[in-house]
C-alpha cells in the first residue's frame, strides 16, 4: 500500500458497517489496517447475505464485502485475557484504534482508551456509538434505521401530505453509518494531524450515530431555526428554485432543475413552449415558487407526451440539467460513471474475482490505486503476529491450542 497515510497502523475492533466503513477508507488512503475478529464467527456482518460471494460457509455476504477491503483479518478472542493482552500489544504499536461496542465493555478487558493510553501515549482512540459515550440513552443499542427516525431525516423524506402514500419513509441506503463513517475518518485525520504537529498525544474521539444523522439535516436543520417551521416532505422535488423535481415521463422518470431564469427560458423551448419562459406566473424564480404547484401540475402534463429518453436528449442538448432515474443497472451503464471507474474488478479471497466501489477521491500524486479484497476470516493471524508483534510459532501454536486466535 501507498498513500496519503502509509505508515499508519490502524487497529479495527469494529463490526457491521458506520466504523468498519471508517477503516476501509483509511485503508484505501493507504494506512496498514488490521481487522480483529471473533474466532469462528468473525464480523456479525459476514453473515449479512444473501448474496454471498461463494459459498456462505466462506463468510463472505456482499454487505461485508463492502466495508472491508484494504485490510487484514486477524481472529483474537478478546474475552481471553491472553486475547486481550494481545489487542493491547497490537494497540501500543497501532497509531489508531476504531471500535464500536457499547460504553464501558472494552473496559471489562482493560482495552478502553484510558487503558490503553498508558501503554501507547500517541493512541488516537475512535469509539463509535449508537448514541455516545454519555447522557441518558448512551447504554442503548441502535441502527440506521432507528437514527433516521429519531434524528429527524425520515420526517423530511417521503410522500407529501395529501398525495397518495404520504407519509415518513426512510432513505433506502443506511445513510447515517455511512456519514458516520465519513465523520470519523475526518476526525480521525485531524487527531493524527494534532498530534504529529503538537505534543505527540493521541485522544479519544467520541462519535455518535445519533449526532451524524441530527447533523446531516443540515440545511433543513439552519431553516427550521430561523423560521421556526418545519420543512414540509416533498418527495422527489428539491427545495430550491422551481422546478427541481422528478415527472414521470411516459415510460420512466427522470430529473430536472431549472431553478435559474437562463434554464427556465431553455427548458421552455426545449419542450416546445416557449411562451412559459415570458409567462408572469413562471418567469422569476419568486414567481415559480408562489406557483410552485401550477408549475409541477403544467411540466408533468407535457412530460407525460414523450418517452425519457427524448426528454433527456432534448434538455441535455438544451443544457438544462436532467437524468433519467437510474436503476443499479443505469447507474453503471452511464458513461461518466465508466470513465471515472467507479467499479473496480479485483481478485477475490478465495479465488475468483468480484467487483468492488471505487474509492471517489481523486488525487493529483498519491493516487488511490490499491484495491486488495476484503479478507478471508483469520487469514492473516499468524503473519501479523508474526511481524507486529514478533510471536514464535510455537506462541502462537499455543494459542491457538487454547482457542485464543
Amino acid at each position: 500500500m501507498s498513500g496519503p497515510l502509509t505508515g499508519i497502523r490502524v487497529l479495527d475492533l469494529s463490526r457491521i458497517l458506520a466504523a468498519p466503513l471508517t477503516a476501509q477508507l483509511l485503508g484505501d488512503l493507504g494506512a496498514e489496517v488490521i481487522k480483529v475478529e471473533r474466532p469462528g464467527s468473525g464480523d456479525d456482518a459476514r453473515q449479512y447475505g444473501p448474496p454471498f460471494h461463494g459459498a456462505p460457509s466462506d463468510q463472505q455476504s456482499g454487505f461485508y464485502l463492502s466495508a472491508n477491503r484494504n485490510k487484514r483479518s486477524v481472529t483474537i478472542d478478546h474475552s481471553q485475557p491472553d486475547g486481550a493482552e494481545l489487542v493491547a500489544e497490537l494497540a501500543e504499536r497501532s497509531d489508531v484504534l476504531i471500535e464500536n461496542y457499547r460504553g464501558g465493555v472494552l473496559a471489562k478487558y482493560g482495552l478502553d482508551y484510558a487503558t490503553l493510553r498508558t501503554r501507547n501515549t500517541g493512541l488516537v482512540y475512535c469509539s463509535v456509538t449508537g448514541f455516545g459515550q454519555d447522557g441518558p440513552l448512551a447504554n442503548r443499542a441502535g441502527y440506521d434505521g432507528v437514527f433516521q427516525a429519531m434524528c429527524g431525516m425520515m420526517s423530511v423524506s417521503g410522500v407529501p401530505d395529501g398525495e397518495p402514500g404520504a407519509g415518513p419513509m426512510k432513505v433506502g441506503v443506511s445513510m447515517v453509518d455511512v456519514l458516520t463513517g465519513l465523520y470519523a475518518a475526518s476526525a480521525i485525520v485531524a487527531a493524527l494531524h494534532h498530534r504529529d504537529t503538537g505534543s505527540g498525544a493521541g485522544q479519544h474521539i467520541d462519535l455518535a450515530l445519533l449526532d451524524c444523522g441530527v447533523a446531516a439535516l443540515s440545511h433543513y436543520v439552519q431553516n427550521y431555526f430561523v423560521s421556526g417551521v418545519a420543512a414540509p416532505r416533498r418527495g422527489n422535488g428539491g427545495f430550491g428554485g422551481i422546478p427541481s423535481q422528478a415527472f414521470r415521463c411516459a415510460d420512466a422518470e427522470i430529473f430536472v432543475v431549472a431553478s435559474t431564469a437562463k434554464q427556465w427560458s431553455a427548458l421552455s423551448a426545449a419542450l416546445g413552449r416557449p411562451e412559459l419562459g415570458a409567462d408572469p406566473r413562471f418567469s422569476t424564480v419568486s414567481a415559480r415558487i408562489a406557483n410552485r404547484d401550477l408549475v409541477l401540475d403544467t411540466l408533468s402534463g407535457i412530460f407525460a407526451e414523450q418517452d425519457a429518453d427524448y426528454w433527456v436528449r432534448r434538455l441535455d442538448d438544451a443544457d438544462v440539467p436532467v437524468s433519467p432515474v437510474n436503476t443499479m443497472a443505469g447507474v453503471f451503464e452511464n458513461p461518466q460513471v465508466r470513465h471515472r471507474g467507479m467499479k473496480r474488478t479485483i481478485s477475490a479471497a478465495g479465488g475468483g474475482s468480484i467487483d468492488v466501489l471505487a474509492n471517489p477521491i481523486r488525487f493529483s500524486d498519491t493516487v488511490i490505486d490499491t484495491y486488495t479484497a476484503p479478507p478471508l476470516l483469520g487469514a492473516n493471524t499468524r503473519e501479523v503476529l508474526e511481524s507486529v508483534l514478533g510471536k514464535t510459532d510455537e506462541q502462537i501454536d499455543a494459542l491457538q491450542i487454547r482457542h485464543t486466535i
